[in-house]
């Protein structure tokens, strides 16, 4: 299988990882204009699935280092199985309320909150488990994302005032919960991985291949149960059923697979870059996402338009301790 030798490969996928990750929201940005975000996720989590099985199958074949793919998911235990499915299923209950988020207060928002939240979570999550990188740096960067994060609030909170939107403010409530949920998804499928060694991973454990699917495989399973429950109460608007889903034409559905298909690939960048990164910084690193889909909502869809000199000087300082911020992770990784 494909294997990351050194930090700073490790640290390129990493950034492939953030511009996936911050990008995917695009694709229900378009397919809103003619089909409901509930509907949009069904393709987004089949492009998922699909992505991560193609990758096993290639990239998780290839070559002699470490256990290829199939191999790999016949010798895995039950219980990194449970972990990284569990993985899946807490994903995608906070992805599913982060696509609700977007939907009712836009990606620059429902992204920097929701995601940002995850990021600050996540990282002290995933270094207590496997520490990784000097702590006063990482931790430094951290912080600058977080003043990021209440910036954005701000900014929204000031556009939704003077424009009288109150499904914005639900948007941002939506986005903390899924914030909250995400930050505990990457160390459950991270557990299930011998990151150490991929070269010759610990028996029972997963490479990054086949964790990414049996991760894919959480997600896709427990849509059933989510998503239906969010077409049937969903948080805005009339329920939708899945007569509509099958009703959708061939071009609508390939947009929300393309959705998950870049997602995917965020991922898999993520958890093969993980190794030589440590598992806090390949984590935070993508999910400086949030800049990205923060850049793609205001200069792109333009979800702040007509806002006041105040609120564009905050969005400018978020970008600012945003990108500071993930600078600083980079380098904590190096030392």
């Amino acid at each position: 299988m494909f294997i990351v030798e050194n930090y700073e490969l490790a640290v390129v996928l990493c950034w492939v990882t953030m511009l996936c990750w911050g990008s995917w929201g695009n694709t229900q940005k378009l397919a809103a204009k003619t089909w409901r975000y509930e509907l949009f996720y069904w393709d987004y989590v089949i492009g998922i699935l699909l992505f991560s099985l193609i990758l096993g199958l290639t990239l998780g074949s290839y070559g002699e280092a470490g256990r290829r793919f199939i191999q790999d998911l016949q010798q895995v235990s039950a219980e990194n199985v449970q972990s990284a499915f569990i993985g899946g299923i807490i994903f995608n209950a906070s992805n599913i309320l982060l696509s609700a988020s977007v939907s009712l207060a836009g990606i620059s928002v429902a992204f920097p909150i929701g995601v940002g939240l995850a990021l600050v979570l996540g990282v002290f999550i995933n270094y207590f488990t496997m520490p990784k990188g000097d702590p006063v740096i990482l931790f430094s960067g951290v912080l600058l994302i977080v003043l990021a994060i209440v910036f954005n609030g701000v900014a929204s909170h000031k556009v939704s005032k003077a424009s009288g939107q109150n499904s914005r403010k639900k948007g941002i409530v939506i986005a903390i919960c899924a914030g909250i949920l995400m930050a505990f998804f990457y160390r459950f499928v991270a557990a299930a991985m011998d990151l150490e060694n991929l070269e010759s991973p610990t028996a029972g454990m997963m490479t990054p291949y086949s964790a990414l699917f049996v991760f894919a495989i959480g997600i896709f399973a427990s849509n059933f149960l989510f998503n239906t429950l969010v077409m049937k109460k969903p948080f805005t608007g009339e329920p939708v059923n899945y007569s509509q889903y099958f009703k959708g034409s061939f071009s609508t559905h390939l947009v929300g697979i393309l959705g998950g298909i870049i997602w995917a690939l965020g991922t898999a960048c993520s958890y093969i870059a993980a190794g030589k990164a440590g598992a806090a910084i390949s984590y935070a690193l993508g999910q400086g996402a949030t800049m990205v889909a923060a850049l793609w909502g205001v200069f792109i869809w333009k979800e702040f338009k007509g806002a006041s000199r105040f609120t564009r000087l905050l969005l400018t300082l978020m970008l600012i301790l945003f990108i500071s911020g993930l600078a600083l992770i980079i380098v904590s990784g190096g030392n």
